[in-house]
């Protein structure tokens, strides 16, 4: 079967034959429903071949279908750097998934994977642990690699702008099949490169943003280097000890995260990456990805209703470089949120309910607390 055929197909299917999931307390439960969309792959290692994106979908029975759906009620989650978009925005763990909160609240809500992430389709020199950078072939040897190896393939695998392709890629299909002219943007991490950069060069398609810890950088160079792929690793690992102290080294106050929230994340990232599953004692993978464009210039040129929220404790992208980011923001509405007791993680901690309720609240209205600008404490004693 095509590529396109089994979109047509995943389609047909959810306008008629699925189900919802348990109800509770007698209140019908968003579906979950999987699409798979074909993309002319702009990725070096894949220029020109089709690709799949995979895009899962949180939605209440009835609201979905095109012309059911609001036409300011249409949302598409993207991922960061390391962790898959269902992952990040979808856990199993109940009552954590960002997705299926704004979906009860009347939401047709998408999130994407891009090319080399999740279910997506992930390039061949992914499959070849010699492509790794030195230091994360060591824990390889040796059960897959019998000593360290040169890599097969030269350069970071995928780019911002090939990133930019994908989402349109999944912003038309949307816009399509919702029939819908805009749709706003969640994003995390890397994701506000890849959110903010697209929404810069595409405003008439995106209705409002909200950014969690976006890895801004206001000198970040206007154009691509002169050859693509850049020098560099061409994709990384993590494994689950290195997610865990990356996490906990985040941790500023007591009971910040359930423990067991913590396995729930790591289990379905393990479930969305099968290959990397069987490395060692099990990883997620994840492309190295060449970044320019969203720099100052870009920020102050967007003038879309942005909010963006900044974890006190992330050690990843701290509020001190997320600052800059809202006050270059050229939008008239923009407000920032200084989350309390939260790290790069917020969406899988105790504080995860501030979290979702702003992003509602801005989705919904376009205000945090009833303000529109400004800078909003929440989660402080």
């Amino acid at each position: 079967m095509s590529i396109s055929a089994r979109s047509l197909v995943l389609f047909t299917l959810l306008l008629g034959a699925l189900v919802p999931l348990a109800a509770q307390h007698g209140a019908p439960r968003p579906l979950s429903v999987d699409h798979y969309v074909p993309v002319r792959s702009t990725v070096p290692s894949l220029a020109g071949q089709t690709a799949q994106l995979y895009v899962r979908e949180r939605v209440l029975p009835g609201v979905g279908l095109r012309g059911a759906v609001a036409a300011d009620k249409v949302v598409l989650f993207v991922h960061g750097a390391g962790t898959p978009a269902e992952v990040a925005f979808d856990p199993s763990m109940a009552g954590y998934s960002w997705m299926a909160f704004l979906a009860e609240a009347g939401f047709d809500v998408f999130s994407m994977d891009t090319t080399g992430y999740g279910r997506s389709t992930r390039p061949l020199v992914m499959n070849d642990p010699c492509n790794l950078a030195a230091a994360q072939q060591a824990q390889f040897i040796p059960q897959l690699l019998a000593a360290p190896c040169a890599a097969a393939y030269g350069g970071q695998l995928t780019n911002i702008a090939s990133d930019w392709h994908d989402i349109d890629a999944v912003v038309e299909y949307i816009r399509k099949v919702r029939g819908v002219a805009k749709v706003s943007l969640v994003a995390w991490s890397l994701g506000g490169p890849r959110a903010g950069g697209y929404a810069a060069q595409h405003p008439d398609k995106v209705h409002r943003m909200v950014l969690f810890a976006p890895a801004y950088n206001r000198t970040a160079a206007s154009t691509p280097p002169a050859a693509l792929p850049a020098p560099g690793t061409v994709f990384n690992t993590q494994s689950r000890a290195e997610f865990v102290a990356n996490w906990d080294r985040q941790v500023g106050c007591p009971a910040q995260y359930d423990p067991a929230v913590r396995d729930a994340v790591w289990a379905d990232m393990l479930a969305s990456d099968p290959a990397g599953a069987t490395w060692g004692t099990g990883v997620r993978r994840a492309p190295a990805t060449t970044t320019w464009g969203w720099n100052q210039a870009a920020v102050a040129g967007t003038r879309i209703p942005t909010l963006v929220v900044a974890g006190v404790h992330d050690k990843q992208v701290p509020p001190e470089r997320v600052r800059p980011m809202y006050d270059d923001l050229g939008a008239t509405d923009k407000v920032l949120v200084d989350l309390g007791c939260s790290s790069h993680n917020a969406m899988w901690e105790t504080n995860h309910h501030l979290l979702f309720n702003a992003s509602l609240e801005w989705l919904a209205k376009g205000t945090v607390e009833g303000q529109t600008t400004g800078v909003v404490r929440l989660g402080y004693e």
